[in-house]
């Protein structure tokens, strides 16, 4: 299945991607299609979740590839080889930075993945 790929609107008052000089900031992305957690988990999560980021890089003229760094929350580290999996399935070879911590949880009801990223892009 191909998660679909167009920028969600973000839960709360904050703006989904913003420019700072050659940066370009993501704020944390769910496993959300139409403000709805898509189902089976943190699988399917993560690889919407890579999907939604990479929807928001293409509107400030980015991609996947011109991430540096990401910082992904769960909420069960026992889930993270299955996040991994997934994670790296979205990245492909692209490796960027990363720091992955454990939650209590995630704005999204039963979400239990989130990831923001920082992507060099010079302007």
């Amino acid at each position: 299945m191909t998660p679909m790929i167009a920028p969600q609107k973000p839960l709360g008052p904050y703006t989904p991607a913003v420019r700072a000089g050659d940066w370009i900031i993501v704020s944390g992305q769910l496993g959300l299609v139409d403000g709805v957690l898509v189902e089976g988990g943190v699988g399917p999560q993560t690889t919407q979740a890579v999907a939604n980021l990479k929807a928001q890089l293409a509107t400030m003229g980015a991609s996947l590839s011109d991430v540096s760094k990401t910082m992904c929350f769960l909420t069960d580290m026992d889930t993270f080889a299955t996040f991994n999996e997934s994670y790296v399935g979205g990245f492909g070879e692209h490796r960027p930075a990363r720091s992955t911590v454990a939650v209590v949880a995630l704005p999204a009801a039963g979400a239990g993945v989130e990831i923001e990223a920082w992507a060099y892009k010079p302007q």
